[in-house]
């Protein structure tokens, strides 16, 4: 196993390389990613100006053919790169900072190579999802990723909806001018004193970690001009008490409404309610 660690994923006769670049501090840049960058016989950069001054400041030069690949063209693009692998050429996928797929381009190179059989691997490294969370002094055992919320207030709305009983730790994305509107959504969703931190700027010179409750971060976001990347981590929520049987019997009755033989619904119930089936069936009776 260890031979295995140092010597990476070996070399097949065509293969896609996701390559994680760094998401600030350049010094992040790992060795794979500059042998990666100096060897490969094409480079698929979500922007190739973003690539050039990567390159720069790592003091090398890319060897291969430089394609732009980013959301606008990868749907025409896909195929001719895939093309380019099955021909034995080693591609490697780079995007603007952190590692493909995520949250960026990647997706659709990866999706049509697993179709095709083609071989993709990984180079490894930063990740805003991971540092966000790290840093954010929130349960890390169980986590999330959400990417960005929708921008229109009613569709966000309607996607935190579905994350209101999320115990998980939840990691988003936001846009600086938008985190003041996400923060008070995300206040009215799931309470002024849930956990959260707002990572503003990861590795880079200004890091910030601003860490309390949404109530907290409204308050610290409605006084400042926030700037740079942002990633806000969101505490999971907190364990519902199971209650008596007898403050379930209204939801028992509203699935036989919809259909629901009597037993389903009280065995529906009690498993999410966490109480017992036997009295949850007892009180839905009683209450006849």
């Amino acid at each position: 196993m260890a031979d295995d660690l140092e010597e990476g994923a070996r070399p097949g006769p065509g293969r896609i390389v996701l390559a994680a670049t760094p998401i600030g501090n350049v010094g992040d840049a790992t060795y794979r990613l500059v042998e990666l960058l100096t060897t490969a016989d094409i480079v698929a950069a979500e922007d190739t100006r973003r690539l050039h001054r990567l390159v720069q400041n790592l003091g090398i030069t890319v060897a291969g053919r430089i394609i732009s690949y980013h959301e606008y063209n990868e749907a025409a693009k896909t195929g001719e790169l895939l093309d380019q692998v099955r021909s034995g050429k080693t591609l490697v996928m780079v995007t603007d900072a952190g590692m493909p797929s995520v949250s960026d381009p990647g997706f659709r190179l990866v999706e049509g190579a697993v179709a095709a059989g083609l071989t993709v691997t990984a180079a490894p490294g930063p990740s805003a999802v991971l540092t966000a969370l790290a840093l954010s002094g929130l349960p890390t055992d169980r986590f999330c990723f959400e990417g960005f919320l929708p921008r229109k207030a009613g569709e966000r709305a309607s996607r935190l909806a579905d994350l209101d009983a999320e115990r998980r730790t939840m990691v988003f994305f936001e846009a600086p001018h938008r985190l003041e509107p996400m923060l008070r959504a995300l206040r009215e969703r799931f309470g002024a004193d849930r956990r959260a931190a707002v990572c503003r700027e990861l590795t880079k010179t200004y890091e910030e970690v601003i860490r309390g409750t949404l109530r907290e971060l409204l308050e610290w976001a409605e006084s400042h001009e926030v700037r740079g990347e942002i990633a806000v981590v969101v505490g999971g929520a907190p364990e519902r008490e199971p209650g008596t049987p007898e403050d379930h019997v209204a939801d028992v009755n509203a699935l036989i409404a919809q259909g629901v033989r009597l037993k389903e619904a009280v065995a529906a119930v009690a498993e999410d309610a966490r109480v017992s089936k036997r009295e949850l069936y007892s009180a839905v009776l009683a209450a006849r």
